[in-house]
């Protein structure tokens, strides 16, 4: 075939983007010596550019999950920074200005990068989120993939603020990320965490307290530790309704490598009041922010119904 010839893809050269992989090619009956004689560039192993000129942006994202997609590799996505420039993060740099396209594979893939493609291996990878019509991992995901690359702690700081300030993932979800990648362990990224942790806390407060007020839920006591007379600290709840004997704890957990034993303790301070008589009610930041007519509703709930139960064990109640 010469390159005056018809071409057999011309329903195909006009679209866009104008990427395609060998065996795809093949599907349209050109074979990789045809391919070959056209002016077009084979930019990564079997994946081909069908014009002779520089690659855009979205060519280049295309050909990194066809590559990356071969031969029934699975789900391929776009993660790192890579995807939180797809999800318009102001703190990342542009796709252009990127050096790398960092794209997330099942860690069973006997995949290289090679390139600008770089590989990201995880052993049980997120369901994408479609963004501009591309597989991209979810925010949570690609930040600790992000933050994997980066040494900076200005930019990681920055990256993780605005995950969850511009409202993209909860603190929670980030943190969990982070620790299944054993991120935590390099000091600026844990202080940026419990940086973020602790506004993430400050901003869930003043969501319940809005929410409280707003609905015309009866006033609790803010921010107490709950002892037995005489008796054992048995825990800090974030509101009280001594009269009730109904407790909100808003959940967000400290990042710490026995996070296991957080969480028992936890549990066990919920079991502990619940069998003293106290209605525990957990609270997610996500649900003050999302659904606050829901939690109170819930509240409401615990709190007309605290009549028709066993009176509570009496309690002291301190400030914290």
């Amino acid at each position: 075939m010469n390159q005056n010839a018809p071409l057999p893809l011309a329903h195909l050269t006009g679209s866009r983007p104008r990427v395609l992989t060998l065996a795809q090619l093949r599907e349209h009956g050109v074979t990789a010596s045809d391919a070959a004689e056209r002016p077009w560039q084979q930019i990564l192993p079997g994946v081909f550019l069908l014009h002779s000129g520089p690659a855009t942006s979205e060519e280049r994202l295309h050909a990194a999950l066809l590559y990356a997609g071969r031969r029934g590799g699975g789900e391929a996505m776009i993660t790192g920074l890579t995807a939180l420039a797809l999800y318009r993060f102001a703190s990342a740099p542009a796709l252009l200005a990127l050096p790398h396209i960092d794209v997330l594979v099942p860690g069973t893939r006997r995949l290289r990068s090679i390139g600008d493609v770089r590989i990201v291996r995880g052993h049980t990878p997120p369901r994408p989120q479609e963004v501009t019509g591309l597989p991209v991992a979810p925010v949570a995901r690609a930040v600790a993939d992000a933050v994997a690359q980066l040494d900076d702690a200005g930019t990681v700081r920055r990256l993780l603020s605005e995950a969850v300030r511009g409202g993209h993932c909860e603190p929670a979800a980030l943190v969990r990320e982070l620790t299944v990648a054993r991120l935590l362990n390099r000091p600026y990224v844990l202080d940026a965490v419990e940086s973020l942790l602790a506004e993430g806390r400050a901003i869930a407060e003043d969501r319940l307290y809005h929410l409280v007020r707003g609905y015309e839920l009866a006033e609790p006591v803010w921010n107490v530790d709950l002892r037995l007379p005489g008796g054992p600290h048995l825990g800090g709840v974030d509101a009280f309704w001594p009269e009730h004997s109904v407790a909100v704890e808003i959940d967000i957990r400290a990042p710490r490598q026995d996070e296991d034993e957080e969480w028992s303790e936890c549990v066990r301070k919920r079991e502990t009041l619940e069998r003293l008589g106290v209605t525990v009610i957990h609270i997610t930041p996500r649900k003050l922010r999302d659904w606050p007519e829901q939690q109170a509703a819930v509240i409401r709930t615990a709190l007309t119904a605290s009549g028709d139960r066993e009176p509570a064990a009496y309690l002291v109640v301190l400030p914290r």
